[in-house]
């Protein structure tokens, strides 16, 4: 199949779809544009109870629907049990668990702090909202933290 869409977008094509799509929802519907709510939102939904925002099971099956299209104009999924570097340097029998744990944590941080990267580091910093600007400091912190100690056990091999 012929790739259609390059490997990533350019950052500033992307970089400003964000800010508009951002400033669009909250000139339409006055709330912060996050991940994590429209995850809680599509399990209310399934679970059968009250969805407060509707728009935002939408959004969670436009941004599965969006991955899957851009695979296809990819030329298909990438399957396999591969991880990049992380896959190659630890045995599955422990990247399984590895894994696990970490989106464990994720998920219990981003409902613990209110909210995900994408709605504290993109909506919240942008208001100013001074919870996202501690979370998102937060997050990049860790990321730097982890990232140079991994680099430092691993001597750059991830």
């Amino acid at each position: 199949m012929i790739h259609l869409l390059p490997y990533q977008i350019p950052w500033f094509v992307s970089g400003p779809a964000i800010g508009l799509l951002v400033v669009g929802l909250y000139a339409l519907v006055n709330r912060p544009l996050g991940a994590s709510g429209a995850y809680v939102q599509t399990i209310e939904f399934f679970r059968g109870g009250v969805v407060a925002e509707p728009w935002r099971v939408w959004y969670l099956a436009g941004i599965l629907a969006g991955g899957l299209a851009a695979a296809l104009l990819r030329g298909g999924p990438i399957t396999g049990f591969a991880y990049g570097p992380l896959g190659h340097a630890l045995p599955m029998i422990l990247l399984v668990p590895v894994l696990f744990g970490a989106g464990t944590l994720m998920g219990y941080g981003a409902r613990w702090m209110g909210g995900c990267t994408s709605g504290h580091g993109i909506c919240g910093t942008s208001a100013l909202s001074p919870a996202s600007i501690a979370a998102t400091s937060t997050f990049f912190g860790t990321a730097i933290v982890v990232s140079v100690a991994l680099d430092l056990v691993t001597g750059g091999a991830l």
